[in-house]
């Protein structure tokens, strides 16, 4: 089956199977590997991208659900000489260490700032909860998420 949808601002359309899973379009068609694959049940956000302006978790939601929608992953977000401000809070507070959550961690931190206007350590905390980390335990991206959150227009306390 064709699903039409536009990724990272360029419309594309793609061949896959009735069965195949949004990361798995996003990973294995369209070659954007930044959206990981961690878990395969919607626990570990890992391959959380931003579909509609929202995040999702692709590994648990099928191509086909993607048709005529606005995808964003991790690679539509910011450049290299250009960093996205959250991307930018990562790197700055030292909120990653070995990067495989990072992505989904991420597009899930810039739904939550974008839908709060106020945002302190535990709505940070309580907002990130899908998203799991297995190496920095949470302090660094709790200050990389409110960092970039004040840059972002969001009033933070």
């Amino acid at each position: 089956m064709n699903v039409a949808l536009t990724v990272n601002g360029e419309a594309r359309v793609v061949d896959v199977a009735p069965n195949t899973l949004l990361v798995e379009l996003l990973r294995t068609h369209l070659g954007l590997t930044g959206t990981h694959v961690g878990c395969d049940t919607s626990q570990c956000g890992a391959c959380t991208v931003h579909l509609n302006g929202a995040s999702v978790k692709s590994c648990t939601m099928l191509a086909a659900q993607a048709d005529g929608a606005n995808v964003t992953t991790i690679e539509g977000i910011g450049t290299p000489e250009k960093l996205h401000p959250m991307q930018a809070a990562f790197r700055e507070c030292h909120a990653l260490q070995c990067g495989f959550c990072t992505p989904g961690m991420i597009m899930s931190a810039i739904d939550l700032v974008k839908n709060s206007a106020t945002l302190d350590e535990e709505a940070v905390r309580h907002g990130l909860e899908g998203n799991i980390c297995r190496c920095t335990g949470y302090h660094n991206i709790v200050r990389a998420v409110m960092t970039a959150a004040g840059e972002m227009g969001s009033r933070v306390s």
